[in-house]
């Protein structure tokens, strides 16, 4: 099979989306790739799953988050990108010198597919399964578009890398939270939240309310930190 129409198509898909000439969007973006920007969105989950549940329910949660992370970065790190060994955007030798360069981040190893789409596809489902709130669905959901699209802008991912991650991630998350689903009905019994102050799953909706505060900090956070670029 000629994969070479589906290569063409994702590097022009990738020329879409790389880089602008806006030094305010350069540095927002850079800001919103790091892991440590959304630091304050990870103690908004913690927050979560400890201030609404049992010390037995939220250990599961906590080793259902790491087989989560070893399924999304483990398998692709350790398998998937050395098997494919599709290099990055600017490492590839006929396209590279068309890479527009975000303040001079580069990546060496291989592209197929994107640890980060994968990652933070896979937390932001997990925890969208876990809590089962509109609200916080679609901002976890952003949030995971974001962070694929920073990765386009940065130049060190193409969209099928990071629709691939996107997939695997989903995938990760899904089956991590089936085993928990499974886990969690012999650690407690079901329980029948009828108050409009919860969501079915035993979230209540002011602590939702708090870890979307945190959230959005992340947002401010990044904006202060472009206007300083």
């Amino acid at each position: 099979m000629d994969w070479q129409p589906f290569i063409d198509a994702d590097w022009r898909a990738f020329s879409l989306f790389n880089g602008s000439d806006s030094l305010f969007l350069d540095g927002f973006i850079v800001t919103l790739t790091s892991g440590w920007t959304w630091l304050p969105l990870y103690v908004g989950w913690l927050y979560l799953v400890v201030k609404n549940y049992e010390v037995p329910k939220v250990v599961a949660i906590i080793i259902s988050i790491f087989c989560c992370l070893l399924l999304t970065e483990g398998v692709d790190e350790g398998i998937i990108k050395p098997l494919v060994a599709r290099p990055r955007p600017l490492n590839d030798l006929q396209m590279g010198h068309v890479v527009d360069v975000v303040q001079g981040i580069t990546v060496n190893d291989y592209s197929f597919f994107s640890a980060h789409a994968a990652n933070t596809m896979g937390l932001a489902l997990f925890f969208c399964l876990l809590v089962r709130n509109t609200l916080f669905s679609v901002a976890m959901m952003l949030w995971t578009l974001v962070n694929g699209y920073t990765r386009l802008y940065l130049g060190v991912h193409f969209p099928l890398d990071v629709l691939s991650g996107f997939i695997w991630g989903a995938f990760s998350a899904l089956l991590v939270y089936s085993v928990y689903h499974f886990v969690e009905r012999r650690l407690a019994p079901k329980g029948n939240y009828i108050s409009t102050q919860y969501t079915k799953t035993g979230f209540s909706l002011v602590d939702i309310d708090v870890a979307l505060c945190l959230y959005a900090l992340c947002f401010i956070y990044a904006l202060f930190r472009a206007l300083l670029f």
